[in-house]
């Protein structure tokens, strides 16, 4: 019996760090994939990442990004079909907030799989 009283203690243990590390942020492949794509070179994680030479960052943060299309219909798709074909300047929602112009055209850099796989990451951190 003692077994019984003990084993909820030990769930807690061992499922605390587990949920943890549920933060999307700090999923260490998605982080992998995103810098090997090229993605990095513009985006950060998190807001507040300085653009090149302390102008603003070149493209939004992701935290941003999923703030900004967080319950949207259709959010995932459109965000894949950005980042493979780019994006249109004149209608960005981070005019003033960025320094880029637009998302340049990635798709001879990432498959369309791949891409919709952190698109889906980047989603998943908004809180």
């Amino acid at each position: 019996m003692k077994f019984l009283r003990v084993a909820p203690a030990l769930l807690a243990m061992v499922f605390v760090p587990l949920s943890a590390q549920a933060d999307p942020r700090e999923d260490q492949a998605m982080i992998k994939l995103a810098n090997e794509s090229g993605c990095m070179a513009c985006h950060g994680i998190e807001t507040g990442r300085p653009g090149p030479g302390g102008m603003a960052p070149i493209g939004p943060a992701w935290v941003d990004v999923a703030k900004q299309y967080a319950g949207k219909p259709g959010a995932a798709e459109f965000l894949t079909k950005v980042v493979l074909e780019g994006s249109n300047p004149y209608s960005s929602v981070w005019q003033g907030k960025i320094s880029g112009l637009a998302m340049p055209p990635n798709a001879v850099a990432i498959t369309e799989t791949d891409a919709r796989q952190l698109v889906y990451w980047i989603l998943a951190m908004h809180k």
